[in-house]
């Protein structure tokens, strides 16, 4: 199976059940799992690192990440679903918005009051992309014009390997 890594896990299984699994463990047999631990500690700070490269792609644009506006592409903690239990999305967004950030939102599948609070929930067409600094593709929905994306002419980073782009860096 292809290992194609992103911007973190999420939904109802994969946040869980591995850290119930070393925990049975280490009950059961007095160890611990440390593959599971790692995995996990992994997986919880993804987010932080999909900040950490946002950060840097601004700052090769001279750009900090406070009073930049960013079109998050994504809510969901998968494609084509509108299932944001546990997604990665949500801290990216929180800590973006923490570090003074405007954030649009485009997600055609959750409903708008699954948002965080303060972000502008957009269609993510052209227009919203003039208006940003940067992008940031999460989730890789049917819905998103990848092409339209790519060619935007602003820095994208691609956290789905879905993208082809000059201004678009892959996680």
């Amino acid at each position: 199976m292809r290992f194609t890594p992103g911007p973190g896990v999420g939904g109802h299984c994969l946040p869980i059940d591995p850290s119930y699994l070393s925990w049975q463990v280490e009950r059961s047999l007095g160890q611990t799992f440390r593959f599971v631990e790692l995995a996990n500690d992994v997986n919880q700070h993804m987010p932080d690192y999909v900040v950490r490269r946002v950060q840097a792609m601004l700052n090769d644009q001279a750009k900090a990440v406070n009073g930049s506006t960013l079109l998050v592409y994504g809510l969901a903690y998968k494609a084509n679903t509108s299932d944001a239990r546990e997604t990665p999305s949500r801290p990216v967004i929180t800590q973006l918005q923490d570090l003074g950030a405007s954030v649009l939102l485009a997600e055609p599948h959750v409903a708008e009051t699954q948002f965080p609070a303060g972000v502008e929930h957009v269609g993510g067409g052209p227009a919203d992309l003039e208006r940003c600094d940067m992008a940031l593709y999460l989730v890789d929905h049917g819905d998103f014009d990848r092409a339209q994306i790519a060619g935007a002419g602003i820095p994208v980073l691609d956290c789905r390997r879905a993208l082809d782009g000059e201004t678009v860096q892959r996680l």
